[in-house]
């Protein structure tokens, strides 16, 4: 039964409730159940390893875990995953102060001649328990000597020992001795269970507690256990048997999403003075500058979380009554208007760091949100200037419109298409040496088999057959060209038969067209019809607008909606 806040004799020294309230088993650990499951099924088929690291954010569990491992496996009725909470070692592990389990804070004892005396250690059987525990806090950062020292003993430890690594910074273990562990990632708990345990906390120490304080202490933690109880131990010795959501904000720094709304509503405004206001509030009241911008920073965060994924409040912790508010706030901005905001406010942030007139900086910032929430959308801007649609108020005014210039931009050229690759034609030996004949079916042939580039160099070159060989005579412009790879498989297919050929650069003669002449035809009207179209939509007004508010842009293709 846990204790009270009544239970406590005057003489007895005060415990915090972090220590009090610590898990002592698996099954008042809060969160955590990936680790839970899998350690207790290995206590119970007594497959238990010799390492172990568990990593993870402060606060979440990684000390209690291991002492509850130490347990479990030194209790006189185990190893068993229910210890009876009477033996020596039940006793004594919790306390600290068993002979068997040795906690190491690495973060004072992190040299080789630290880890050459644990090495000693280990050699000795247990004095009395059925293991030897080593409970390594802060391993990263033991020196890399040191882990070296520790690698074979690591390996190749007696079966009585036990090496738990306890770590907030997993990458820095070396994966010499991360590869000889096993691995447990403690996640940050989620933010209703934070609020479950300090409620049920609160009940068993007489405190009444509002749900916006519990929110609030949940909050400040950050998915930490630890902090979350530090907390709520500040807030009870400042305020007493009865917790209020504003007397703890008040208590712990921080800021109500009243006045923080108060940032969102100048910026639907569009009202400058009021963020000056806000600046001289926090002077005058001796706040800091850097924590109003990280809250306002997350607070922008959650506005654009909840913009984009309303229907799921865990992306957010806060209440319900916090998550409605928020909701109503979110409608007042854009997407786009709160992912602005959010990038202002973290350079701000990060400009408030290294200062030297804070002030100056946060007003600066702060108008720089309004001044944002101010621009128009390239669409808005495009409306408003064709008479589409009207654009939203501004201070600034619309956009001046220079007038038009006496000559206008050139147009780019315009690329078009290939033509579409005429009917397939029929594979047949082809006789005698028609010149035109196998350029025609080389030619259509290639556009059978998608090649339009080096169907449009045979139609610049001259083919004609010698003593059962092609020859195909190539421009000088075309001689970079490379035509081997493509056309084996055509020739042979139109010959009918395997067949030779040789390419060749020299000078070409005009030749007839022949069976070219139709799609070549067809394609020239289509870009008659496509450079009138291009003509048409140049000359509208909202395009010569547009160029003349935009100079430096090009029209680089012009498509008809209507096809």
């Amino acid at each position: 039964m846990a204790p009270t806040a009544g239970s406590a004799s005057p003489s007895t020294p005060y415990q915090v409730i972090a220590r009090k309230y610590r898990p002592q088993t698996f099954g008042e650990l809060v969160s955590q159940e990936h680790v839970r499951t899998t350690i207790e099924n290995a206590i119970q088929k007594r497959r238990i390893a010799h390492g172990y690291i568990f990593a993870g954010q402060r606060g979440t569990g990684k000390t209690t875990v291991a002492r509850i491992l130490a347990r479990c496996l030194n209790c006189a009725e185990g190893p068993t995953v229910q210890p009876c909470g009477v033996c020596a070692s039940c006793i004594e592990i919790p306390q600290g102060n068993a002979m068997d389990v040795i906690e190491i804070d690495a973060a004072s004892n992190r040299g080789i001649n630290e880890m050459r005396e644990l090495r000693e250690n280990v050699r000795f059987r247990p004095a009395r328990d059925r293991y030897k525990v080593f409970i390594i806090d802060e391993a990263h950062q033991i020196t890399n000597e040191a882990f070296n020292a520790l690698l074979k003993t690591l390996e190749e430890p007696p079966e009585w020992v036990v090496f738990i690594l306890c770590t907030t910074e997993s990458h820095k273990i070396p994966v010499t001795i991360a590869s000889r562990c096993q691995q447990f990632s403690f996640r940050s708990v989620d933010f209703d269970e934070l609020v479950n345990r300090m409620r049920w906390i609160c009940e068993q120490e007489g405190i009444g507690a509002e749900e916006e304080a519990l929110a609030v202490l949940a909050q400040v933690g950050e998915g930490s256990v630890r902090d979350s109880l530090s907390a709520l131990d500040q807030a009870i010795a400042g305020c007493g048997s009865t917790l209020s959501g504003a007397e703890v904000r008040e208590l712990l720094g921080l800021f109500s999403l009243d006045s923080l709304g108060t940032a969102a509503q100048a910026l639907r405004d569009g009202d400058a003075g009021v963020m000056l206001d806000i600046v001289l509030d926090l002077e005058s009241n001796g706040r800091s500058l850097q924590h109003y911008c990280r809250e306002l920073a997350r607070y922008f965060r959650n506005l654009l979380v909840k913009k984009i994924a309303p229907s799921n409040p865990r992306l957010i912790a806060a209440s319900a009554a916090e998550q409605v508010r928020l909701a109503e706030v979110a409608a007042w901005f854009s997407e786009e208007d709160l992912t602005r905001y959010l990038q202002i406010t973290l350079d701000l942030f990060k400009d408030l760091q290294n200062a030297l007139q804070p002030r100056l900086h946060m007003e600066l910032g702060l108008l720089r949100l309004v001044h944002a929430g101010r621009l128009q959308s390239l669409e808005e801007a495009l409306a408003s200037v064709g008479g589409g649609g009207s654009a939203p108020p501004s201070s600034q005014g619309p956009p001046k419109v220079s007038p038009p210039k006496a000559t206008p931009p050139a147009a780019p050229r315009t690329q078009f298409a290939p033509p579409p690759p005429p009917a397939a034609p029929v594979a047949a030996p082809i006789a005698g040496n028609d010149s035109s004949d196998w350029r025609t079916r080389l030619f259509n042939g290639l556009h059978e088999h998608k090649l339009p580039h080096t169907a449009d160099a045979i139609e610049s070159s001259t083919v004609e057959e010698q003593n059962g060989q092609l020859i195909i005579t190539v421009p000088h412009r075309l001689q970079e060209m490379t035509l081997k790879s493509d056309l084996p498989g055509v020739i042979d297919k139109i010959a009918g038969r395997p067949m030779k050929y040789q390419i060749k650069i020299g000078q070409v003669q005009a030749q007839a067209g022949g069976a070219m002449s139709a799609p070549r035809a067809a394609a020239g009207a289509g870009a008659d019809q496509e450079e009138e179209t291009r003509a048409r939509a140049l000359a509208h007004p909202d395009v010569q607008r547009f160029q003349q508010l935009f100079p430096e842009g090009q029209i680089r293709q012009v498509r008809n909606l209507k096809e």
